[in-house]
């Protein structure tokens, strides 16, 4: 279907339950229409690149490194192509731990999943019906790294990157680098790998990326150093060292409150660059639990059309807590951000969870449009969103 012919609509989960919301980019709101459960909680959800279908990862699993849980999938979802509703589609395929992050590649011919608990990285095949199929069986050992947490493929398809975080120190265990693991990518088959780890690691915690949509660009969000760094792509190889360095904050951190850097995101007309900086940490206050406080803004950044240096505009409060995810409209007129909790200030008001929608000027710049509060009651998160054409 021609791209200007498509629809569009928004998708967000709350623990196993995946809700359409039909969305007016020009009146920048939101309409929840129906719901969907799932075999376990939503880790990630990935489209089809020119079918109907979604595919959601789920797990029992708690997240980071708690209790590994027994209940790992991934699931086919197909959209009804006149209303939008997703609805099960097929049978799932079963994980061998918790899934953090999942995509398809390019053509939608593979579904690519990161585990982050063992680090971990595989490949399953998408069956002609659409189906998530059989494993792809790789020819040896993969040196997935330390906790990773998001896997994509190149815009050539030509490559496959794990992006994974580390760990920072922690009392007497000592830090854990992260890195940037590259392989060729053949017919769900990776090899010929490059590791892409600036002082060993250290101090490096990258925890997303993506690319410019024409030039050798990628931008990688480092969630333990609160950074913005570009590396380059070429000749199906990264830069060994970043080529631009970028604080992606706009004050100083509060003192044991963690503060962390989330996704990124590139416009899609390839001149500015967003980042979500997240901050949910509570500290005991009148007898409750409340915010500790930290920076929630998502930072925005004008590109370089010559380097790609990305050069900071803007830090605008994302009105809610900790912004795990967000996307951006194909036309690039409207941002929209995801919550994951809601949150007890000091002064005993409450921050909702919920979905905050932002314009894009013509400058890069966001402007506040409204936002939708999300009911996750009983101890359950927000923990994935993103806008789909279908």
């Amino acid at each position: 279907m021609p791209e200007s012919r498509r629809k569009l609509a928004v998708y967000a989960s709350v623990a196993n339950e995946l809700t359409h919301y039909d969305i007016d980019v020009a009146g920048a709101t939101l309409t929840r229409c129906a719901s969907v459960s799932l075999p376990a909680n939503v880790q990630y959800v990935w489209p089809h690149a020119s079918q109907p279908f979604l595919y959601a990862a789920t797990s029992d699993s708690a997240s980071g490194m708690g209790p590994a849980g027994a209940n790992h999938h991934v699931s086919a979802l197909k959209i009804d192509p006149a209303s939008g509703a997703p609805s099960l589609h097929g049978a799932p395929i079963a994980l061998p731990t918790r899934p953090i992050h999942m995509a398809t590649d390019i053509p939608s011919e593979h579904v690519l999943v990161a585990f982050n608990n063992p680090s971990a990285i595989h490949i399953y095949r998408i069956n002609a019906d659409g189906t998530p199929g059989a494993e792809v069986a790789q020819p040896g050992p993969l040196d997935a790294g330390i906790f990773a947490h998001q896997v994509r493929a190149t815009p050539d398809n030509k490559q496959v990157i794990l992006v994974t975080r580390g760990h920072d120190p922690a009392g007497p265990k000592a830090e854990e680098p992260g890195a940037l693991m590259l392989w060729d990518f053949n017919g769900g088959v990776l090899s010929n790998q490059q590791k892409v780890a600036p002082n060993g690691g250290y101090g490096f915690g990258p925890r997303h990326l993506d690319f410019h949509p024409t030039e050798p660009w990628v931008y990688v969000s480092l969630e333990r150093e609160n950074r913005l760094d570009m590396f380059t792509l070429e000749g199906g190889r990264l830069s060994e060292q970043a080529v631009f360095r970028k604080n992606n904050l706009s004050q100083l951190g509060v003192p044991g409150a963690r503060q962390a850097v989330g996704t990124v995101h590139v416009h899609p007309n390839g001149d500015f660059v967003y980042v979500a900086n997240r901050a949910s940490t509570t500290a005991e206050g009148g007898g409750k639990k409340v915010f500790a406080g930290g920076e929630n803004t998502l930072a925005a950044y004008a590109i370089d059309p010559a380097t790609g240096e990305p050069t900071i505009i803007q830090h605008v409060d994302t009105r809610g807590i900790h912004c795990r995810t967000f996307h951006i409209d194909p036309s690039g007129k409207l941002l929209v951000a995801a919550h994951i909790q809601s949150i007890t200030l000091k002064d005993g008001s409450e921050v909702p969870c919920c979905l905050s929608l932002f314009r894009i000027l013509g400058d890069g710049k966001l402007e506040f449009a409204g936002k939708y509060d999300v009911d996750v009651s009983g101890g359950r998160t927000q923990w994935w969103m993103g806008l789909v054409q279908y």
